[in-house]
């Protein structure tokens, strides 16, 4: 359990599917800091610090990456092999929260050492129950060392 509010990284570029998170964070774990980019090049830059996230207090290190696969400019995939590659990212779990079912993304992601492997429901209420068992265990009862 966590003494100190988590950071999530939300890498997401469905804005409606981001909404859904956003606003799950904003009504079930307010004092979680969601942080969101839309791509996965936006995303090296916010954990390697450069561009607009130069400032350790405006992107601090996250505790969780909520990642999907299908993403502009660089690819999910590409993004996971890039923290999980890096000593000083890997600790920070991963987990892809993707539309795609395909095996063959399933067996891609845990090959290049994601945590959890989630697919969106379409179903709004669905969708909202794995949020609900997805920040139950991450956020609340998986124990973890803080980021650097």
């Amino acid at each position: 359990m966590r003494n100190q509010p988590a950071v999530v990284l939300l890498v997401e570029d469905e804005p409606a599917h981001a909404e859904i998170v956003r606003r799950h964070f904003a009504e079930r774990h307010p004092a979680s800091r969601l942080r969101h980019v839309s791509d996965g090049q936006a995303a090296l830059d916010y954990l390697y610090r450069r561009e607009c996230h130069r400032q350790p207090e405006r992107s601090p290190r996250p505790d969780l990456i909520l990642l999907d696969l299908r993403l502009p400019r660089v690819d999910g995939l590409e993004v996971l092999k890039t923290v999980k590659d890096d000593p000083d990212l890997r600790q920070i779990p991963v987990v892809v929260l993707s539309t795609s079912a395909a095996e063959a993304d399933l067996v891609n992601a845990y090959r290049h050492h994601a945590n959890s492997y989630l697919v969106k429901p379409v179903d709004f209420a669905h969708f909202t129950a794995l949020l609900d068992a997805l920040c139950g265990y991450w956020l609340t009862f998986n124990t973890a060392p803080r980021g650097a």
